[in-house]
């Protein structure tokens, strides 16, 4: 059952992530790496295959990452509930889950707000 929960925790941040990384790849992503200094000339032939679909990769990604971080609150709760000589999961995990879902997040607000 453990390693059921890590996989899904992985397939929702995962999926969270690249869905909104498809949104934002034909107009907030480039105009966010231009603003920083970093070449976005490679999302060019990525625009035209992942445009027609950025409403579909918005709510998938909206899906997924909502699905990401019920699973990490409940965890958190899980872990706080432990008893202190028992292994409910690791910290070091569930901070990387933290940090792929604003990752996500921030990928998915740039493609919502960037009409």
């Amino acid at each position: 059952m453990h390693k059921l929960g890590t996989w899904w925790n992985g397939l929702a941040t995962g999926g969270g992530i690249f869905a909104a990384f498809g949104a934002a790849a034909c107009c907030a992503l480039p105009l966010g790496l231009a603003s920083v200094g970093l070449g976005s000339a490679w999302l060019g032939s990525v625009t035209p295959v992942v445009a027609p679909y950025r409403t579909p990769l918005l709510i998938l990604a909206s899906v997924l990452l909502l699905a990401a971080a019920l699973r990490l609150i409940w965890q958190f709760r899980k872990a706080r509930a432990c008893p202190t000589d028992a292994t409910c999961g690791s910290p070091s995990y569930r901070a990387l889950t933290a940090v792929g879902i604003a990752i996500g997040a921030a990928l998915l607000m740039g493609a919502f707000f960037y009409d």
